[in-house]
């Protein structure tokens, strides 16, 4: 791990980018934080740090505002990482399915997330190394937000991890259904109602299957960028009930 440039963003919040290997990573801490602080690790979808950081610097100041720090790094075959052709094509097929009005189908899906899961989970967990070994963060570790197949293989084999944040939009293979069954970490999940590229019932049976004895879903009215403020202090009050 190595740290390519620091800023402060004001007074409490230090942003640092850094590179583990070949994969680019920002983390953000509090700028006086006199003992270790636990961690969030933020998920986002495989559009490119470059173009999530208005959103990711958002939860991260919120995150240090209840001091945590905060990290991510870019997914496998996003951003400014090699191209990744197998993923290229599942997104091209996934656009063209979507264009025409036809079902996307789950060959479609396990093409396009399962691959993207066997390759971020382990990344995840090598970044989680790197960070807690930093004098300045001291774990316990929460997940929020990204791809919620790899949040949901996350909190089954990284027991670093003790409270997940998911957020319910994004293709599930059927296959995942079957590790969420194995997730007891406390869960919270939030919903779009009305979300255009979420298939809603799919969603309540993913939280349905979900093994944890502490689940809450939060299902707000909207499409899938319409998520209320007040949705992400609801989080946060999550996360401060289980980091601290």
């Amino acid at each position: 791990m190595r740290f390519t440039s620091e800023r402060r963003l004001d007074d409490s919040v230090l942003e640092r980018e850094f590179t583990l290997g070949e994969i680019p990573g920002i983390l953000w801490t509090p700028a006086s934080a006199s003992t270790p602080v636990p961690l969030i690790l933020f998920g986002h979808p495989p559009l490119g740090l470059h173009k999530m950081y208005p959103r990711l610097v958002a939860r991260a100041r919120h995150a240090v505002a209840e001091g945590f720090a905060a990290a991510t790094i870019e997914l496998p075959g996003s951003g400014d990482r090699p191209r990744w052709a197998a993923a290229e094509q599942a997104r091209a097929d996934l656009r063209r399915a979507m264009e025409a009005g036809e079902p996307v189908t789950a060959e479609i899906i396990d093409a396009l997330i399962l691959p993207l899961v066997d390759k971020a989970v382990p990344e995840a967990q090598a970044a989680l190394d790197a960070l807690l070994s930093l004098p300045e963060i001291g774990g316990p570790v929460g997940y929020s937000g990204g791809v919620i197949s790899v949040g949901i293989r996350l909190a089954v084999v990284e027991p670093r991890i003790v409270a997940a944040g998911f957020f319910a939009g994004s293709f599930v293979p059927r296959i995942m259904f079957e590790e969420a069954r194995q997730v007891t970490i406390p869960l919270h999940v939030l919903l779009q109602w009305d979300d255009e590229g979420n298939d809603r019932q799919a969603a309540l049976d993913l939280f349905d299957a979900f093994g944890s004895k502490e689940k809450s879903l939060h299902a707000n009215m909207g499409g899938h960028t319409g998520v209320p403020q007040f949705a992400g202090e609801d989080a946060a009050g999550f996360f401060a009930r289980h980091l601290r």
